[in-house]
């Protein structure tokens, strides 16, 4: 599968955050799953043309959508922009929110926030290279043989709300 993204030569300091974040999200994960917390947070389903636009984390085996915490006092919108340029580099475009899902995932009691946007042509990604270290669009037909996370699920199911 073709490289999506800008290549940037990697960096030790890189390496090491990649290692720190995958230590830290088992750990993470057994403690949600002693205390439950509730989580919210918000996702970007990027569509050039037809294909969606999936990334890829340092620490998970599944692919998800550009996106992550809301924090205290941002609005789901403004945290789907804030992810978006830490994420992959993108700038800030209109998005449309489409609804949001509820599930007890990763051992949080999770509401995400569903957003859209449309491109008519692949933009220029810059990814974080520490987080999110690929990225692959998806058409339709092939999205039932790739693993994704289960907020993406939810959305590509139709589980959202408003």
């Amino acid at each position: 599968m073709p490289s999506l993204e800008r290549a940037r030569p990697a960096r030790f300091i890189d390496a090491v955050w990649r290692m720190a974040l995958r230590a830290a999200f088992p750990l993470a994960r057994a403690w949600w799953h002693l205390r439950r917390p509730r989580h919210e947070g918000a996702l970007v389903a990027i569509y050039v043309g037809q294909a969606l636009l999936l990334v890829k984390s340092s620490y998970r085996a599944e692919w998800n959508f550009p996106g992550g915490s809301i924090h205290a006092g941002e609005t789901p919108e403004a945290a789907a922009q804030r992810e978006m340029a830490e994420e992959i580099g993108l700038p800030p475009y209109p998005l449309v929110s489409v609804g949001s899902a509820r599930g007890d995932w990763d051992g949080r009691r999770d509401q995400v926030h569903f957003f859209e946007l449309r491109l008519d042509a692949m933009p220029d990604l810059r990814l974080d290279n520490r987080e999110i270290v690929a990225a692959h669009l998806a058409a339709p037909e092939a999205l039932g043989g790739i693993a994704v996370t289960a907020a993406v699920a939810a959305y590509l199911r139709g589980d959202c709300r408003f």
